[in-house]
C-alpha cells in the first residue's frame, strides 16, 4: 500500500481555534494507530517573535515582509514533505498553522503574484499543494467574550479581526475543498466538527464523541489486550496555580510511541456556567517550566489508558496507581446502548456520567475512586 500523505491548512481571522485545535489532532491521531502528525506553526508569527522581522516602523513594509513569510514558509513545506516521504509511518497528516495564501490577505493580488514570481511559483502551482483548508471563523464573530482567551498580546480590535477573517477565506476561496467551521453551537462543538470533517477528508468514518461514564471494577488488562487488542498509553495531569478563580489551568504529558506530548490547558468558567476551554502543544522545556508552578494542593493525575473497541463500540479504561480494586470505563456512542455493548469481562458498579466526584481534578485531591 502506497503512503498516505495529506497537506491540510488551518486557516482563519485572529482568535479562531486553531492551536488548540492542533492539540487535538496531536491526540487524535495517534502513533500507536499508525499515524505521524507534522506540523508547520504560523510563519508570520515566528519571524517576529524569533528573529524580530515585521512589518513595523522603521523595519519593512507589509510587502517587504511577505518576501521573508513567503520564503520561510516554502521552505518548511519542502522540509515537512520530505520529512512525511522519510518516517517509516504509512499515514501522515501534514497540518499547516495557515499557508502561503494567508498572505493574500495582507498586500494586493497584484503584490501576491510579483512575490510568488521572485521564487518561480504561480498561485495555481501553491494552491495544488495543499489537499484541504480548513477556515475556522474568528471568535470576533459569534463569540465575541471569547477573543481574547489565550493571547493577552493580541493587537486586533474585533472589527479589524472580522475583516482579516473576511479577507482570509476570500484568499482561500478558489480552493476546492474549503471547509468553514464557524462559531453556532460552542467551542468544543466548533473544535469537534473540525475533527469530523478531518476524518472525512482522509475517507474514515467519523467516531462519536458523545461518551458514557462508569465505575467500574479493576478488569483484567491482560485480558483486555488479548481479546480486543487494548493498546495502552502513559499519562500525568497536573493542576496549576490559578491567580483567577475562573481560569483552572493544567498541564498534561502524554505517551505517543517512544516519545512523549505536553500540552498546556485553560479552561474559563463564565458567569452563566458555560465552560471555554483552550488548549497548545507545548515543549518538554516549556512543561517543566509549568511544573514549577504546580498546585501543591492537588497530587498529579496519573493514569495508564487502555483504548479498544467492543461490539462496535469505542471503549477507554483509565486505571490509577492509587486504585487497586476500581478503575474508570468511557463508552462513546448512544448513552441509551451504552450498557448493552459493554463486555461481559467488565462489571459495572455504578454510572458516573456527569458525575462532578470522578473529574480529574476531584481525584487530583482525594487520591480515590
Amino acid at each position: 500500500m502506497p503512503k498516505k500523505i495529506l497537506r491540510i491548512v488551518l486557516t482563519g481571522g485572529p482568535a479562531a481555534g486553531k492551536t488548540t485545535l492542533i492539540s487535538r489532532i496531536l491526540k487524535e491521531f495517534k502513533q500507536e494507530d499508525g499515524w505521524k502528525v507534522i506540523t508547520i506553526p504560523e510563519t508570520a508569527t515566528d519571524l517576529i517573535s524569533g528573529f524580530g522581522l515585521g512589518p513595523f516602523p522603521g523595519c519593512m513594509s507589509m510587502e517587504e515582509f511577505q518576501y521573508f513569510v513567503i520564503s520561510d514558509q516554502l521552505h518548511k513545506e519542502q522540509l515537512a514533505l520530505k520529512g512525511a516521504e522519510t518516517v517509516p509511518e504509512e499515514k501522515v497528516l501534514i497540518i499547516y498553522d495557515r499557508a502561503i495564501f494567508d498572505d493574500r490577505a495582507y498586500i494586493t493580488q497584484e503584490q501576491f503574484e510579483k512575490t510568488l514570481s521572485f521564487f518561480g511559483k504561480t498561485p495555481e502551482e501553491i494552491m495544488s499543494g495543499y489537499d484541504a483548508v480548513l477556515h475556522l471563523v474568528t471568535c470576533a464573530k459569534g463569540a465575541e467574550f471569547a477573543y481574547n482567551f489565550g493571547n493577552a498580546a493580541r493587537y486586533e480590535n474585533l472589527d479589524a479581526a472580522r475583516e482579516k477573517d473576511d479577507m482570509t477565506l476570500q484568499a482561500w476561496s478558489s480552493h476546492p475543498r474549503v471547509s468553514v467551521i464557524d462559531n453556532s453551537v460552542d467551542f468544543e462543538d466548533k473544535i469537534n466538527r473540525a475533527i469530523a470533517r478531518i476524518y472525512e477528508i482522509i475517507g474514515e468514518s467519523v467516531p462519536d464523541v458523545s461518551k458514557s461514564k462508569y465505575l467500574i471494577s479493576m478488569p483484567d488488562t491482560a485480558v483486555l489486550v488479548e481479546k480486543f487488542k487494548a493498546t495502552d498509553l502513559d499519562m500525568m495531569q497536573t493542576y496549576l496555580i490559578n491567580s483567577n478563580p475562573n481560569i483552572e489551568r493544567r498541564i498534561r504529558q502524554q505517551e505517543n510511541g517512544q516519545d512523549y506530548l505536553y500540552f498546556y490547558t485553560e479552561k474559563r468558567i463564565g458567569e452563566d456556567g458555560t465552560r471555554w476551554v483552550t488548549e497548545r502543544p507545548i515543549s518538554e522545556k516549556e512543561y517543566i517550566r509549568y511544573l514549577m508552578n504546580c498546585d501543591a494542593a492537588l497530587h498529579p493525575v496519573r493514569k495508564k489508558k487502555y483504548r479498544f473497541t467492543a461490539n462496535g463500540h469505542r471503549m477507554e479504561i483509565d486505571v490509577y496507581p492509587f486504585s487497586s480494586e476500581k478503575a474508570i470505563l468511557f463508552v462513546y456512542g448512544t448513552a441509551a446502548d451504552a450498557e448493552k455493548v459493554i463486555p461481559d469481562e467488565i462489571r459495572i458498579i455504578k454510572d458516573v456520567t456527569g458525575d462532578p466526584e470522578y473529574k480529574n481534578r476531584r481525584l487530583a485531591g482525594r487520591q480515590e475512586l
